[in-house]
């Protein structure tokens, strides 16, 4: 008779005979192998999407170096830890862009400055406006096509830009100021349609119609949310405010400019660049930095950094101008008004309020509509 080969255990138990013993381990140890090497390609996957997404995030970001551009020749630092930034909101209406404003004149302008002083302890900031028709004195830059642009005088602030791009405008204002730039950040207008498209609108307030032909925006007084055209259309209106000249314009400019900043603030934008790809997409894709802020850490860093700062609350004027006696269609900075705002900045102290007064806009310090 044939007995079933069976093993008995210690407690009476049957064990599979020797000769099978281990298949099912051995089965089990590949189907493990199969998991981890199938973990550890997901993973890899994973990294270079994310490596892929970064890095194309990061080479969005145009950076220019300051100091190489620049030279040695600079204002010294504040004397404490507060810092200036520029803001330049660059206008190109070529190509596709023109098409959107029915203005197709080549090459990039200017349109907005802002010289935004934080104080230490970075809590509450102060933007300062340099109206585009500003006669100033243009220090000697290099040109956009590489060759050497003398210095110049009595040229309009706006065309430094066209004619020597955003260095050259750092520089002019270095000069002009006393005041040094510790970064500089620029917005492409027609770049950022797309970003306010992202992020839902921007909203605004305004305490009267505004009706403007030419830049086509037709609101009525009151809040409004605007898309990324409406939004264009704002920051190019001048007929439809003040008295039509680019003085009326600063306020709308400013007004924007800050309430843009409050909802990159809202969605912490600048804090975590990557978390919508999309927004992050379009932020990174309109802006040009000096090479401090060029990268996503490094911008991620400097947004972190200004994180006590409400841009709502920023106190926004305008570099005191009055009308040059040369020509009536352009400004010059006022004396002693002008002088004693950049010295305040100079000295990271409160700006006296006899340094806020205009005489081109009748010694007011806003013009234009209110802000939200």
């Amino acid at each position: 008779m044939t007995h079933a080969l069976t093993e008995t255990g210690p407690e009476g138990s049957r064990r599979a005979p020797s000769g099978r013993r281990g298949r099912t381990p051995r089965k089990r140890r590949r189907v493990w192998r199969w998991i981890a090497l199938s973990l550890v390609l997901l993973l890899v996957t994973a990294g270079g999407v994310g490596y892929w997404l970064y890095s194309d995030l990061n080479g969005n970001i145009k950076g220019v170096d300051l100091d190489k551009a620049i030279g040695d020749d600079r204002p010294e630092k504040l004397p404490t830890s507060g810092q200036n930034l520029l803001v330049l909101g660059s206008d190109s209406r070529a190509g596709a862009n023109g098409k959107l404003s029915g203005d197709t004149a080549a090459g990039a302008r200017s349109d907005t400055a802002l010289v935004i002083h934080i104080p230490e302890g970075r809590r509450q900031a102060v933007a300062v406006s340099i109206p585009r028709d500003t006669l100033v004195t243009r220090p000697a830059c290099t040109a956009k096509d590489g060759s050497a642009l003398p210095s110049a005088k009595r040229v309009m602030f706006n065309s430094v830009y066209s004619l020597a791009g955003p260095a050259c405008v750092v520089k002019t204002v270095e000069r002009m100021s006393g005041v040094r730039m510790d970064h500089f950040v620029e917005i492409d207008f027609a770049g950022f349609k797309g970003l306010v498209d992202a992020i839902g609108g921007v909203t605004v307030t305004v305490d009267r119609d505004i009706h403007d032909h030419n830049s086509g925006l037709d609101i009525t007084a009151g809040t409004h949310k605007l898309d990324g055209t409406q939004s264009l259309q704002f920051v190019r209106t001048r007929h439809g405010v003040g008295d039509g000249s680019d003085l009326g314009r600063i306020g709308l400019q400013q007004q924007f400019m800050i309430d843009l900043l409050s909802e990159i603030k809202k969605q912490d934008l600048l804090g975590s660049p990557t978390k919508s790809f999309r927004i992050a997409d379009k932020l990174t894709e309109s802006l040009t930095t000096d090479s401090g802020l060029a990268s996503l850490t490094k911008l991620a860093e400097f947004g972190r950094s200004m994180n006590g700062i409400d841009p709502s609350t920023m106190e926004t004027i305008m570099l005191p101008v009055r009308y040059d006696t040369q020509d009536p269609n352009r400004v010059i900075a006022a004396q002693p008004q002008a002088g004693q705002l950049w010295q305040a900045l100079r000295k990271d102290e409160e700006i006296p309020a006899s340094a806020k007064k205009s005489p081109a806009t009748g010694g007011s310090t806003r013009t234009g509509a209110s802000t939200s």
